[in-house]
C-alpha cells in the first residue's frame, strides 16, 4: 500500500531502496471507515496523514453548532493539523473520513527521525509546508475577493471529482456558502454551459 506514498514523495525528491526500508519501519497504515475520526477537537494532532484510498475533510463547528470545512483530502494528499501536530496544542478541527479510506501515518517521533535518517525527507517536508503555507493564503484571499461563481469553479479545479464524491452541503460548507446559493451558483453555470 505505501506505493502511492512513495511515489507522492518521488515527485519532489529521490528515495532510495534503502530509504523506502526505513520509511516502512516507521509509517503506520490505518484504515477508517466512514464518518470515523482520525482527530477529533481538543485532541492534540499525533499524525500527518497520507491518503492513500478515499477521502477525508477537516472542519471546525461554531458555536452554533455549524461546520465549516478547511479542506478536503482525496487520494494523494496529506492531511493534518499542522499547528497541532507542531505545537502539540490543542486542536481546533476535527478530521474525518468521508469515504472508507486508507491512510498512510506519520507520527511527530518518525517525522524527526525520518528528517535525519533519510535528509531527504526534510527538504520535502520543507516543500510541503511552503505549499500547505501559499495554499492556505490563496483559500483565504479567494474566499474575500472571488465571487460565488468563480469559487465554485476553482474548487472543481483542485477537485476535479468532488461533486460526485462528496454531499452538497459540505461543498456549500467548504465554500462558505448556503446549500440554497451553492444550487444557485450551479444552475447558472449549467445554463452558460448550453
Amino acid at each position: 500500500m505505501p506505493d502511492n506514498f512513495f511515489n507522492k514523495l518521488s515527485n519532489v525528491i529521490t528515495l532510495t531502496e534503502t530509504d523506502k526500508a526505513i520509511f516502512r519501519q516507521h509509517i503506520i497504515v490505518k484504515k477508517l471507515r466512514k464518518r470515523q475520526y482520525l482527530l477529533q477537537e481538543r485532541e492534540v494532532c499525533k499524525y500527518v496523514a497520507f491518503v492513500s484510498k478515499g477521502m477525508l475533510r477537516s472542519y471546525l463547528v461554531d458555536a452554533k453548532n455549524n461546520e465549516h470545512i478547511i479542506q478536503f483530502a482525496p487520494e494523494g494528499w496529506f492531511i493534518s493539523d499542522l499547528s497541532s501536530f507542531i505545537t502539540e496544542d490543542q486542536s481546533n478541527l476535527n478530521i474525518d473520513a468521508l469515504e472508507d479510506s486508507e491512510l498512510i501515518l506519520i507520527s511527530k517521533a518518525a517525522h524527526v527521525y525520518l528528517e535525519t535518517a533519510v535528509p531527504e525527507f526534510y527538504k520535502f517536508n520543507s516543500k510541503q509546508y511552503r505549499g500547505a503555507y501559499i495554499s492556505l493564503q490563496k483559500r483565504l484571499t479567494d474566499m474575500f475577493t472571488l465571487s460565488t461563481e468563480e469559487k465554485y469553479t476553482k474548487l472543481l479545479s483542485v477537485y476535479p471529482d468532488i461533486m460526485q464524491r462528496v454531499p452538497q452541503h459540505m461543498i456549500a460548507s467548504y465554500l462558505g456558502l448556503t446549500p440554497e446559493t451553492l444550487s444557485r451558483v450551479r444552475k447558472k453555470l449549467f445554463v452558460k454551459k448550453d
